[in-house]
Protein backbone atom coordinates (compact mmCIF):
# COMPACT_ATOMS: atom_id res chain seq x y z
CA UNK A 1 0.00 0.00 0.00
CA UNK A 2 1.19 3.57 -0.45
CA UNK A 3 -0.51 5.87 1.94
CA UNK A 4 -0.34 9.64 1.78
CA UNK A 5 -1.94 12.41 3.43
CA UNK A 6 -3.89 15.20 1.29
CA UNK A 7 -6.29 18.20 2.16
CA UNK A 8 -9.87 18.10 1.76
CA UNK A 9 -11.91 21.16 3.88
CA UNK A 10 -8.44 22.65 4.78
CA UNK A 11 -7.60 19.53 7.02
CA UNK A 12 -5.43 16.47 6.36
CA UNK A 13 -6.86 13.76 5.47
CA UNK A 14 -5.32 9.69 5.38
CA UNK A 15 -5.80 8.48 1.83
CA UNK A 16 -4.44 4.97 -0.33
CA UNK A 17 -2.47 6.46 -3.56
CA UNK A 18 -3.84 4.41 -6.36
CA UNK A 19 -2.17 5.11 -9.02
CA UNK A 20 -4.08 7.97 -10.31
CA UNK A 21 -6.18 8.08 -7.33
CA UNK A 22 -6.54 8.58 -4.39
CA UNK A 23 -8.75 6.73 -1.91
CA UNK A 24 -10.40 8.26 1.49
CA UNK A 25 -11.42 5.75 3.58
CA UNK A 26 -12.60 8.60 6.25
CA UNK A 27 -15.65 8.73 3.19
CA UNK A 28 -16.36 4.94 3.01
CA UNK A 29 -17.90 4.62 6.72
CA UNK A 30 -20.43 2.23 5.01
CA UNK A 31 -18.22 0.15 4.24
CA UNK A 32 -16.71 -0.42 7.76
CA UNK A 33 -17.49 -1.47 10.91
CA UNK A 34 -17.53 0.46 13.82
CA UNK A 35 -14.77 -0.82 15.08
CA UNK A 36 -12.66 -0.17 11.99
CA UNK A 37 -13.18 3.51 12.11
CA UNK A 38 -10.55 3.84 14.29
CA UNK A 39 -8.04 2.82 11.96
CA UNK A 40 -8.29 5.78 9.69
CA UNK A 41 -7.90 9.13 11.48
CA UNK A 42 -4.02 9.58 10.56
CA UNK A 43 -1.30 6.99 9.90
CA UNK A 44 -0.25 6.74 13.68
CA UNK A 45 -4.08 5.09 14.03
CA UNK A 46 -3.74 3.12 11.28
CA UNK A 47 -0.04 1.79 12.25
CA UNK A 48 -1.52 0.97 15.79
CA UNK A 49 -3.88 -0.98 14.15
CA UNK A 50 -1.66 -3.59 12.88
CA UNK A 51 -3.37 -6.77 11.25
CA UNK A 52 -6.98 -5.39 11.78
CA UNK A 53 -6.10 -2.13 9.73
CA UNK A 54 -4.38 -3.63 6.93
CA UNK A 55 -7.53 -5.68 6.07
CA UNK A 56 -10.23 -2.99 6.21
CA UNK A 57 -7.66 -1.04 3.51
CA UNK A 58 -6.90 -4.26 1.65
CA UNK A 59 -10.89 -4.74 1.79
CA UNK A 60 -12.07 -0.67 0.90
CA UNK A 61 -9.36 -0.69 -2.18
CA UNK A 62 -10.62 -3.88 -3.98
CA UNK A 63 -14.11 -2.42 -3.65
CA UNK A 64 -12.88 1.59 -4.25
CA UNK A 65 -15.95 2.88 -3.52
CA UNK A 66 -16.59 5.86 -6.34
CA UNK A 67 -17.56 8.06 -3.37
CA UNK A 68 -14.27 7.56 -1.89
CA UNK A 69 -12.30 7.96 -4.98
CA UNK A 70 -10.89 11.55 -5.53
CA UNK A 71 -8.14 12.07 -8.77
CA UNK A 72 -4.76 13.06 -7.86
CA UNK A 73 -4.75 15.85 -9.67
CA UNK A 74 -7.36 17.17 -8.03
CA UNK A 75 -5.97 17.49 -4.77
CA UNK A 76 -2.84 18.87 -2.84
CA UNK A 77 -0.61 16.55 -0.97
CA UNK A 78 0.69 16.84 2.86
CA UNK A 79 3.20 14.87 4.49
CA UNK A 80 1.84 11.56 5.16
CA UNK A 81 3.00 11.87 9.02
CA UNK A 82 4.06 13.90 11.32
CA UNK A 83 6.77 12.16 13.19
CA UNK A 84 7.38 13.27 16.47
CA UNK A 85 11.38 11.96 16.73
CA UNK A 86 13.36 11.60 13.71
CA UNK A 87 16.00 9.99 14.50
CA UNK A 88 19.03 10.29 12.17
CA UNK A 89 21.72 8.82 11.04
CA UNK A 90 24.77 10.62 9.02
CA UNK A 91 27.98 9.42 7.51
CA UNK A 92 26.44 6.49 6.30
CA UNK A 93 27.53 6.13 2.40
CA UNK A 94 31.34 5.49 2.64
CA UNK A 95 31.18 8.06 -1.04
CA UNK A 96 29.78 10.70 1.07
CA UNK A 97 32.76 10.36 3.61
CA UNK A 98 34.97 10.47 0.88
CA UNK A 99 33.70 14.04 -0.07
CA UNK A 100 33.58 15.84 2.71
CA UNK A 101 35.79 17.26 5.38
CA UNK A 102 35.25 13.71 8.38
CA UNK A 103 34.67 14.49 12.31
CA UNK A 104 36.49 11.72 14.36
CA UNK A 105 33.65 9.28 14.50
CA UNK A 106 32.91 9.85 10.41
CA UNK A 107 32.11 6.11 9.16
CA UNK A 108 33.22 4.43 12.26
CA UNK A 109 29.95 4.55 14.13
CA UNK A 110 26.18 5.95 12.51
CA UNK A 111 26.17 10.32 13.48
CA UNK A 112 23.43 10.44 15.89
CA UNK A 113 21.43 13.56 15.88
CA UNK A 114 17.59 14.16 16.05
CA UNK A 115 14.43 16.02 14.26
CA UNK A 116 11.04 16.38 15.26
CA UNK A 117 8.01 17.24 13.99
CA UNK A 118 8.19 21.35 13.80
CA UNK A 119 10.87 20.46 11.07
CA UNK A 120 8.46 18.61 8.90
CA UNK A 121 6.81 19.79 5.45
CA UNK A 122 5.21 18.08 2.78
CA UNK A 123 5.25 17.82 -0.91
CA UNK A 124 5.71 21.14 -2.98
CA UNK A 125 5.89 22.69 0.64
CA UNK A 126 8.82 25.59 0.60
CA UNK A 127 11.70 24.90 2.21
CA UNK A 128 12.96 28.01 3.73
CA UNK A 129 15.62 30.29 2.75
CA UNK A 130 16.70 32.07 5.91
CA UNK A 131 20.07 34.23 5.66
CA UNK A 132 19.77 34.71 9.61
CA UNK A 133 19.84 30.91 10.12
CA UNK A 134 22.31 29.83 7.09
CA UNK A 135 24.00 31.30 3.89
CA UNK A 136 25.16 27.23 2.96
CA UNK A 137 21.33 25.67 2.43
CA UNK A 138 22.15 21.92 0.93
CA UNK A 139 19.89 18.89 0.83
CA UNK A 140 20.59 15.40 1.07
CA UNK A 141 18.07 12.55 0.18
CA UNK A 142 17.57 10.00 2.21
CA UNK A 143 15.75 6.32 2.83
CA UNK A 144 13.47 6.93 6.21
CA UNK A 145 12.11 3.67 7.57
CA UNK A 146 8.92 4.37 9.58
CA UNK A 147 8.52 1.64 12.59
CA UNK A 148 5.57 0.11 12.75
CA UNK A 149 6.62 -2.42 16.09
CA UNK A 150 7.47 -1.13 19.05
CA UNK A 151 10.97 -2.50 21.02
CA UNK A 152 14.23 -1.58 22.34
CA UNK A 153 17.39 -3.73 21.91
CA UNK A 154 16.22 -5.09 18.92
CA UNK A 155 18.43 -7.86 17.28
CA UNK A 156 19.67 -7.30 13.71
CA UNK A 157 17.88 -10.60 12.60
CA UNK A 158 14.74 -9.49 13.44
CA UNK A 159 14.74 -5.91 13.21
CA UNK A 160 13.26 -5.20 9.95
CA UNK A 161 10.08 -6.95 11.57
CA UNK A 162 9.77 -3.74 13.38
CA UNK A 163 9.50 -1.93 9.89
CA UNK A 164 6.05 -0.34 8.78
CA UNK A 165 6.96 0.81 6.18
CA UNK A 166 9.37 3.45 3.88
CA UNK A 167 9.17 6.85 2.85
CA UNK A 168 11.90 9.99 1.39
CA UNK A 169 13.28 12.41 4.01
CA UNK A 170 15.39 15.16 2.64
CA UNK A 171 17.89 15.94 5.01
CA UNK A 172 18.02 20.05 4.98
CA UNK A 173 21.05 21.03 6.33
CA UNK A 174 22.95 24.54 7.44
CA UNK A 175 26.33 23.28 6.61
CA UNK A 176 27.78 26.62 7.82
CA UNK A 177 26.18 26.11 11.16
CA UNK A 178 26.88 22.12 10.87
CA UNK A 179 30.46 22.06 10.32
CA UNK A 180 33.08 23.87 12.46
CA UNK A 181 37.27 23.74 11.94
CA UNK A 182 39.93 24.86 13.72
CA UNK A 183 42.65 24.20 11.60
CA UNK A 184 43.45 20.73 10.19
CA UNK A 185 40.47 19.72 13.24
CA UNK A 186 36.58 19.36 11.80
CA UNK A 187 33.64 18.64 14.10
CA UNK A 188 30.21 18.70 13.47
CA UNK A 189 27.28 20.74 15.39
CA UNK A 190 24.56 18.33 14.48
CA UNK A 191 21.78 20.43 16.68
CA UNK A 192 22.28 23.29 15.03
CA UNK A 193 22.90 22.55 11.60
CA UNK A 194 20.25 19.86 11.30
CA UNK A 195 17.42 20.75 13.16
CA UNK A 196 15.15 23.91 12.20
CA UNK A 197 11.96 25.04 10.05
CA UNK A 198 11.60 22.43 6.85
CA UNK A 199 14.34 20.73 7.47
CA UNK A 200 13.00 17.81 6.83
CA UNK A 201 10.64 17.75 4.11
CA UNK A 202 8.76 14.03 4.12
CA UNK A 203 6.98 11.82 1.53
CA UNK A 204 5.11 12.20 -1.28
CA UNK A 205 3.92 9.12 0.80
CA UNK A 206 4.78 5.90 2.72
CA UNK A 207 5.04 2.33 0.84
CA UNK A 208 4.14 0.18 3.31
CA UNK A 209 6.83 -2.67 3.94
CA UNK A 210 5.15 -5.27 2.41
CA UNK A 211 5.79 -3.78 -0.96
CA UNK A 212 9.84 -3.62 -0.44
CA UNK A 213 10.98 -7.21 0.27
CA UNK A 214 14.78 -5.49 0.52
CA UNK A 215 15.13 -1.83 1.44
CA UNK A 216 19.02 -2.55 0.46
CA UNK A 217 18.67 -2.46 -3.18
CA UNK A 218 16.92 0.96 -4.33
CA UNK A 219 17.91 3.80 -6.21
CA UNK A 220 18.33 6.88 -4.99
CA UNK A 221 18.71 10.57 -6.44
CA UNK A 222 18.33 14.36 -6.14
CA UNK A 223 17.68 16.64 -8.84
CA UNK A 224 18.60 20.04 -8.19
CA UNK A 225 16.96 22.15 -11.16
CA UNK A 226 16.61 19.06 -13.25
CA UNK A 227 20.23 18.56 -12.71
CA UNK A 228 21.13 15.15 -11.25
CA UNK A 229 23.56 15.46 -8.07
CA UNK A 230 22.96 12.77 -6.66
CA UNK A 231 22.80 8.86 -8.04
CA UNK A 232 23.15 5.74 -5.63
CA UNK A 233 21.78 3.02 -4.16
CA UNK A 234 20.72 1.93 -0.93
CA UNK A 235 23.43 -1.34 -1.58
CA UNK A 236 26.17 1.73 -0.53
CA UNK A 237 24.91 2.24 3.23
CA UNK A 238 27.67 1.37 5.67
CA UNK A 239 24.78 0.47 8.41
CA UNK A 240 21.82 -1.22 7.16
CA UNK A 241 18.40 -0.35 7.78
CA UNK A 242 18.61 -3.58 9.72
CA UNK A 243 21.73 -2.09 11.51
CA UNK A 244 20.00 1.00 12.47
CA UNK A 245 16.77 -0.05 13.87
CA UNK A 246 19.37 -2.28 16.05
CA UNK A 247 21.60 0.95 17.06
CA UNK A 248 19.01 3.17 17.80
CA UNK A 249 17.01 0.75 19.61
CA UNK A 250 19.53 1.02 22.29
CA UNK A 251 19.23 4.30 22.79
CA UNK A 252 15.31 4.38 22.69
CA UNK A 253 12.55 2.23 22.92
CA UNK A 254 11.30 2.59 18.90
CA UNK A 255 7.79 3.36 18.94
CA UNK A 256 4.74 3.03 16.07
CA UNK A 257 5.87 6.03 14.18
CA UNK A 258 8.91 7.09 15.20
CA UNK A 259 11.40 7.47 11.71
CA UNK A 260 14.80 6.55 11.08
CA UNK A 261 16.76 8.66 8.47
CA UNK A 262 19.48 6.40 6.67
CA UNK A 263 22.03 8.99 5.52
CA UNK A 264 22.82 10.40 1.65
CA UNK A 265 25.22 8.98 -1.38
CA UNK A 266 27.67 11.54 -2.50
CA UNK A 267 26.82 15.02 -4.35
CA UNK A 268 26.24 17.23 -2.08
CA UNK A 269 27.14 20.93 -2.48
CA UNK A 270 29.03 20.52 0.50
CA UNK A 271 31.58 18.15 -1.94
CA UNK A 272 32.33 21.72 -3.43
CA UNK A 273 32.80 23.98 -0.82
CA UNK A 274 36.84 24.09 -0.09
CA UNK A 275 36.22 26.16 2.65
CA UNK A 276 34.35 23.28 4.74
CA UNK A 277 36.40 20.73 3.39
CA UNK A 278 34.99 19.52 0.83
CA UNK A 279 36.48 17.83 -2.30
CA UNK A 280 34.42 16.67 -5.33
CA UNK A 281 35.10 13.36 -6.74
CA UNK A 282 33.89 13.19 -10.10
CA UNK A 283 31.15 10.72 -11.14
CA UNK A 284 29.57 9.76 -14.26
CA UNK A 285 26.44 11.50 -15.42
CA UNK A 286 26.54 13.55 -11.81
CA UNK A 287 26.49 17.60 -12.05
CA UNK A 288 29.19 19.28 -9.38
CA UNK A 289 26.88 21.54 -7.61
CA UNK A 290 28.30 25.70 -8.39
CA UNK A 291 26.84 26.75 -5.25
CA UNK A 292 24.27 25.95 -2.58
CA UNK A 293 20.80 26.34 -2.76
CA UNK A 294 18.90 29.50 -3.37
CA UNK A 295 15.48 30.78 -3.78
CA UNK A 296 14.07 29.63 -6.51
CA UNK A 297 15.86 25.95 -6.55
CA UNK A 298 13.32 23.28 -6.76
CA UNK A 299 14.97 19.96 -5.18
CA UNK A 300 13.73 16.54 -6.14
CA UNK A 301 14.49 13.57 -4.08
CA UNK A 302 13.53 10.40 -5.91
CA UNK A 303 13.81 6.78 -4.08
CA UNK A 304 12.78 3.65 -6.32
CA UNK A 305 9.44 2.06 -5.47
CA UNK A 306 8.20 5.24 -3.79
CA UNK A 307 8.57 8.10 -6.25
CA UNK A 308 9.85 11.49 -5.99
CA UNK A 309 9.73 14.46 -3.32
CA UNK A 310 9.56 17.61 -4.87
CA UNK A 311 10.11 21.33 -2.83
CA UNK A 312 10.41 24.12 -3.96
CA UNK A 313 13.08 26.76 -1.83
CA UNK A 314 11.82 30.36 -1.11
Amino acid sequence: MKIVGFWRDQQIRLGFLLENEILEPGLAGSLLASEEEQFFGDVNSFIRGADLAFKAAARLIEQRPPNAVHPLDSVRLAAPMWPSTILCAGSNYREHNEEKAGSPTSGKEPEFFLKTSDSVVGPEEPIRFDERLTRKLDCETELGIVIGTAGRHIPREHALKHAFGYTIVNDVTARDRQVRRSGSFTWYDLGRGKAFDTSAPLGPCIVTADEIADPQVLDIRTRINGELRQSSNTRNMIWTCADLIHFFSTNFTLKPGMVIITGTPAGTAWSTDKELGGHWQPKEGLVAATRYCLPGDVIECEIQGIGVLANPVR
